[in-house]
């Protein structure tokens, strides 16, 4: 990022993005790598604790509730357009081709039991779909993940901000009901990224607050790996 940005100015962005926290993952600057011109502190880290002090914030987040299903029945994992350059799509519907056609139960996270699972009630409404759903039977735990290609430039910042709003918007009562899982599974949203790649750096990195936030909101970060064209995750 070739424009440098101070402390106070990381701050006001942030004050005049949060009276729509729905929409605060989508702000240019949760995405900013680098450190401020003056304090030379991440941007990422600023952002991360002044959510640490206003995380009650999250909970202005309104659940939409959809009408419809969660489940759609036509999701059978094939690459219908292989020229698509949706490379996560591609690398979604990859993996839930490998639990649904041949049965690959991932370590951690279980089956994947669906991809593109629609957030949406009418098409006016202002949310993204879900990349993965995950089920772990013997923990009985339903992950969201949020998959970012191994070339991804996000911060783990957004990707965490960006799959918590999922979770916040989604009806889970509903969500467990349509997959016809437990109700009392529980649900978790995770980050799902490539191990070595930007994301897993930034976690080897000095990111306190970044952590905090994460381990505050219940968030699981996933590694995932790819070797000569296959996926797996990584323990």
């Amino acid at each position: 990022m070739a424009i440098k940005f101070s402390k106070n100015e990381i701050l006001e962005m942030i004050e005049n993005a949060k009276f729509d926290i729905r929409s605060f993952y989508k702000q240019d600057f949760v995405n900013y790598a680098g450190k401020t011109k003056d304090s030379k502190e991440y941007y990422t880290e600023i952002i991360a604790e002044w959510l640490l002090s206003h995380v009650d914030l999250f909970n202005k987040i309104k659940l939409i509730n959809r009408e419809g299903s969660y489940r759609i029945e036509s999701h059978d994992g094939k690459i219908i357009n292989q020229e698509s350059n949706r490379a996560e799509e591609k690398i979604a519907m990859k993996l839930f081709d490998y639990s649904q056609n041949k049965g690959e139960i991932f370590d951690k996270i279980g089956k994947i039991i669906d991809y593109q699972t629609p957030l949406k009630n009418v098409q006016t409404d202002d949310a993204g779909k879900i990349d993965l759903l995950a089920y772990n039977e013997d923990t009985d735990t339903l992950r969201i993940l949020e998959l970012k290609k191994s070339d991804s430039k996000e911060t783990m910042l957004k990707c965490l901000l960006e799959v918590y709003t999922y979770l916040k918007i989604v009806n889970k009562v509903k969500l467990l009901k349509d997959f016809g899982l437990p109700e009392n599974t529980k649900i978790k949203a995770c980050p799902f990224v490539f191990y070595g790649k930007e994301q897993y750096k930034e976690m080897q990195e000095d990111r306190k607050y970044l952590k905090e936030l994460i381990e505050k909101l219940g968030i699981e970060v996933i590694y995932l790996e790819e070797k000569d064209g296959e996926y797996s995750v990584v323990k």
